[in-house]
């Protein structure tokens, strides 16, 4: 494609592409972490939908350029009514977000990149939430700015983390390595953008995260504490009882249904639990077994966890598997006096499906994760 023959008058936007609510948090929390001392942002209005909110008094302003937060909608509609609820949040702190059905039909890709041509060409800054969509990675060969940001898509950043160091080609740490006729093709895409995420003297790159990552050469890694969440919501009000955090490893063919089924009822027995919030992406039917089968009453929420822990109610103790949760529910509940719990993954539990390196990345996550208590997986009966 094109670009124009020159970037238009004024200031050159900051522009930030999200696909799922977790991104688009993220995003709110770098805009807060770069604000500048000296006056009050702008555009700051109360939560619309009775979302309750704390203000934080702090002097600071709005990112150096405007944020235009890119919304490159999903078909799942669990995401995409997470990520309206986000929009909504992120507009009352003052961003435009730009909705876009960039899967809407054979054509909507075209339509879509074709449409922010222009502002990506003129754009200084630009943040990403998952350097492994292809929809990313095509808008990064477009773009010329000179800063690239990527804020955590949950524990999939440390293994994007390690592949850039490496050099490596960006794959998904659950998937395995051969390629189908789609990734040859899309092959040269990818590789321009692996190129354009590695920073040179005309180019950043920063990492804005919570995970525990080394920062390659010449990459930036800032610490992200969840300052804003902290700010925006709470403190929660705690029951109780004891909450079980599910997850998609399940859906992403990671483990076995029937042993995470096992697993879940197991904790849920050990350690009385009452609840358990489900990840948008588990499957209908799994939620329905939980909840006959189990007893656990399922809370689809509406937020990121993260957002839902900080307003409450929550448990005293909060249970969850190896997962993105591990590492951010225990900085965005700081000082609440909740423990988060992680119950080890057993390698019986996996499928054949996943790549080799699966089994190691999940004890990764939990053995890097410094404010959680650890349990050990439960003995299951044979399949």
């Amino acid at each position: 494609m094109t670009p124009p023959e020159g970037p238009p008058p004024g200031p050159a936007p900051t522009l930030a592409f999200v696909e799922s609510p977790v991104q688009l948090l993220n995003v709110l929390e770098w805009a807060y972490a770069t604000r500048r001392p000296g006056g009050a942002p702008p555009g700051r209005r109360p939560l619309s939908h009775g979302v309750p909110r704390q203000r934080d008094h702090r002097a600071g302003t709005a990112t150096p350029a405007p944020l235009v937060i890119v919304v490159l909608a999903p078909h799942d509609p669990m995401t995409r009514g997470q990520l309206r609820r986000m929009a909504e949040l992120a507009r009352d702190e003052g961003h435009e977000v730009r909705w876009e059905e960039a899967r809407g039909g054979p054509g909507a890709p075209v339509r879509t990149v074709g449409g922010l041509a222009g502002a990506l060409y003129r754009a200084r800054r630009v943040v990403i939430g998952d350097p492994f969509s292809r929809y990313v990675q095509l808008l990064l060969t477009i773009t010329r700015a000179r800063e690239l940001v990527v804020v955590d898509d949950g524990t999939a950043t440390m293994e994007f983390v390690s592949q850039l160091a490496r050099g490596e080609r960006l794959v998904r740490w659950h998937r395995r390595g051969t390629r189908g006729a789609r990734d040859i093709v899309f092959a040269p895409v990818s590789a321009s953008a692996r190129r354009r995420l590695a920073p040179n003297d005309r180019r950043s790159v920063e990492v804005f995260t919570s995970m525990p990552v080394e920062a390659p050469p010449g990459v930036t890694v800032t610490a992200n504490d969840f300052a804003w969440t902290r700010s925006a919501f709470g403190p929660p009000r705690l029951t109780r009882g004891t909450d079980v955090v599910g997850t998609s490893l399940v859906e992403t063919g990671v483990v076995d249904p029937e042993r995470y089924l096992e697993a879940v009822a197991g904790l849920a027995a050990a350690h009385g639990a009452t609840r358990y919030f489900a990840h948008r992406r588990e499957s209908t039917e799994k939620l329905r077994r939980i909840a006959t089968g189990i007893g656990l009453e399922v809370v689809r929420p509406d937020l990121p966890l993260e957002l839902i822990a900080r307003r409450g109610p929550i448990g005293r103790t909060v249970l969850s598997f190896p997962s993105t949760v591990v590492h951010t529910l225990p900085l965005a509940l700081a000082g609440t006096g909740v423990t988060v719990a992680v119950c080890d993954i057993d390698p019986l539990w996996l499928t054949e499906r996943p790549s080799p390196r699966a089994e190691g990345f999940l004890t990764e996550v939990t053995d890097t994760a410094p404010d959680v208590r650890r349990l050990p997986a439960r003995p299951l009966t044979a399949p």
